[in-house]
């Protein structure tokens, strides 16, 4: 049978064909298509309708409309944001890593290293990897605690403010090599456990000289406050960040900048192979001002001293009084940066925090002590700078002098005699100084408030900007302090006991070498400073001028004459000690009462050569007693070494 006949003859003529078999015509009459479809499948029945050629026409139409908006859907997620979908399917299996540059490293003064960078082995816990249900979490953090002889509660607890988070999370210790080859292993089958390779610090002179890492400072895990804190440093969970000392306070110029890994990983977030890695650019290095050889010199004397009289918490500070460069910080008792550099245990992070004597505090910035008569200096020079006292002036001490029916004694028992400015500083005349401070009977003295002012300009009172955290303001009190906080009025006594710098008064062991490199530097104040150069990856070194932070706190001549009356302390007075050393030294002594049943501490200032300086020496042992009795040795020892012809010609 022929089946030429055109298409359109499948379909009835007729506007009002009803519906009915469908049929077709052929050269012989007309055959019944439903008997043509039977016998096409070899038999059986056909069920079909007759169709109207409007609703032919519409259902056409509506067929190419749908198959034009699927064939343009196909066109856009093909063409036109192709990119962006096979970005969003890529993304099922490729990770976006953020890999940490090799962070910058620290130089003392002479270009001795002070630590480097190390890899070492870490277990890594990336959130987003971990199985959803509670109890295949908890049988994978402890089967990860197990490996790495932790407490699953730590580990929960130092993931638990990253869940989510696709970045891998270091937790637990620094691993050795076979709990690393263990590790690497078992975490093929645990999902979100890895073995990550990282640089860590090595404090290679806190080895030798544990009063290194107050000033280098070591490394901590970051914290949510630390990626969400506007310091301009975008941070990662598993970054690793500056937490005292230069490390924190040079964060941004030692972790240069990050580099980027795309790797590929498989279903449970382990990796298969990488895509492709650009590296990031390394962190600057820092020169320091400090000798490393001067700070361990300075660390064992105060050590020695401190031993010797059973006592445990003390400071020294070395400086340059032209430059301002510190050459030398000790704070005891000291502690190893190299425990934070390896993850400390919990049992020895306690040690430290539960120590009395707080190894961890930077006691030569922020420690708050008084004074004693070592502010003294600060109050000569603010007298002859105010005409209140001249070089001729003598006021004879007694052993003391009342106000009304108060006393108020000098240490010496019958008094110093007749006292002229230089002798009071060499003798530490208490009454010299009540007399220029407070005044008495016919003598105008200065006053608490010229008193707290040229305090000020010595740099007491407020944080003199050291490239240290952690630094204290001190304290200096007011007549308005007074009125407001101790409910009393201000008498006399307290402006006597601010003279010799005792009362309300505190300040740090800084302040104190700070008021001392002032009258040493002839007048001049610097701004004590840690780092004096920064060398880029690139090669630039950037050297730091140092910076004046007041030209004239007094006069050369009032600060000549202060130098002289502790150049007599050596010569004749409490410093006798330092008086055969190969250089003469200028220096003033403090015992500074602060409780009514332990021992005050004591303070030993300095400088040397008193005829062109070059160092001060500034020492403070805590309950130490006198402080010639401590601190002058300390200091002598640190003199001795450093001016030893020998040393100094090699």
């Amino acid at each position: 049978m022929s089946l030429r006949t055109p298409i359109n003859d499948f379909f009835p003529t007729t506007q009002d064909a009803g519906v009915g078999p469908v049929s077709r015509r052929d050269g012989e009459g007309i055959i019944d298509h439903a008997d043509a479809a039977t016998q096409a499948a070899g038999g059986g029945e056909y069920l079909g309708l007759t169709v109207q050629p409007k609703t032919v026409r519409l259902a056409l139409a509506a067929t190419l409309t749908v198959l034009g908006l699927l064939l343009g859907r196909a066109a856009q997620v093909q063409v036109i944001r192709g990119d962006v979908y096979r970005s969003q399917a890529e993304g099922n299996r490729v990770r976006i890593v953020r890999l940490a540059a090799e962070r910058g490293v620290m130089y003392d003064r002479n270009g001795t290293p002070l630590l480097r960078n190390v890899p070492a082995f870490f277990a890594a816990v990336t959130p987003a990897d971990l199985p959803r249900t509670v109890s295949e979490r908890r049988a994978i953090i402890g089967r990860l605690a197990e490996i790495i002889d932790a407490d699953p509660d730590e580990i929960e607890k130092s993931i638990a403010e990253f869940r989510g988070s696709s970045s891998a999370i270091p937790v637990g210790r620094e691993l050795p090599h076979a709990k690393a080859i263990e590790l690497k292993i078992d975490s093929l089958g645990l999902p979100g456990i890895s073995l990550e390779v990282a640089l860590r610090r090595d404090y290679l002179a806190s080895k030798t000289t544990p009063s290194l890492s107050h000033l280098l400072g070591y490394m901590g895990k970051v914290t949510k406050e630390d990626l969400a804190s506007n310091d301009g440093i975008e941070y990662l969970p598993s970054d690793a960040v500056g937490r005292i000392g230069l490390e924190r306070q040079y964060e941004a110029t030692l972790r240069g900048r990050a580099g980027i890994k795309r790797i590929e990983v498989d279903a449970v977030g382990k990796e298969k192979a990488v895509i492709a890695e650009e590296g990031g650019v390394r962190g600057a290095n820092l020169v320091l001002t400090v000798s490393r050889d001067l700070q361990e010199k300075a660390e064992s004397a105060l050590k020695a001293g401190l031993a010797k009289f059973g006592k445990t918490r003390g400071s020294v500070i070395v400086m340059s009084p032209r430059t301002g460069d510190v050459l030398a910080m000790v704070s005891e008792p000291d502690f190893d940066n190299n425990l934070f550099a390896r993850g400390i245990s919990s049992d020895d992070y306690r040690r430290l925090a539960d120590n009395p004597s707080n190894p961890l505090f930077p006691r030569a910035i922020a420690g708050l002590l008084p004074p004693g008569s070592t502010f003294k200096l600060a109050v000569a020079a603010d007298a002859l700078e105010e005409k209140v006292a001249t070089a001729a002036t003598t006021i004879m001490s007694v052993g003391g002098l009342y106000v009304g029916i108060w006393y108020f004694p000098d240490w010496k028992a019958g008094g110093h005699g007749a006292t002229d400015v230089t002798k009071a500083i060499a003798e530490s005349v208490n009454t010299f100084f009540y007399i220029v401070g407070g005044g008495h009977e016919k003598t105008e003295g200065l006053g608490i408030d010229r008193i707290v002012s040229y305090a000020r300009r010595f740099g007491m009172g407020s944080r003199l900007g050291i490239d240290l955290p952690g630094e204290s303001d001190g304290f200096l009190p007011s007549i308005e302090w007074k009125n407001k906080v101790k409910g009393e009025p201000w008498y006399i006594g307290d402006t006597y006991h601010a003279a010799i710098g005792q009362g309300d008064i505190l300040v740090t062991p800084l302040q104190i070498a700070a008021e001392t490199a002032v009258i040493a530097n002839r007048g001049v104040l610097v701004k004590p400073r840690i780092v004096a150069a920064v060398t880029t990856a690139d090669g630039r070194r950037d050297v730091r001028d140092p910076e004046v932070l007041n030209d004239r706190v007094v006069s050369p001549e009032s600060a000549a004459l202060v130098a002289k009356g502790m150049r007599r302390g050596v010569t004749d007075g409490s410093g006798r000690g330092l008086a055969d050393l190969p250089v003469p030294v200028a220096a003033k002594t403090g015992t500074a009462q602060w409780h009514s049943t332990k021992a005050p501490h004591a303070w030993f200032t300095s400088f040397a050569p008193y005829d062109k300086p070059e160092i001060t020496v500034t020492v403070v042992v805590e309950e130490g007693e006198e402080g010639s009795r401590i601190g002058a040795q300390v200091a002598r020892e640190i003199y001795a070494w450093y001016f030893d012809p020998q040393r100094r010609t090699k």
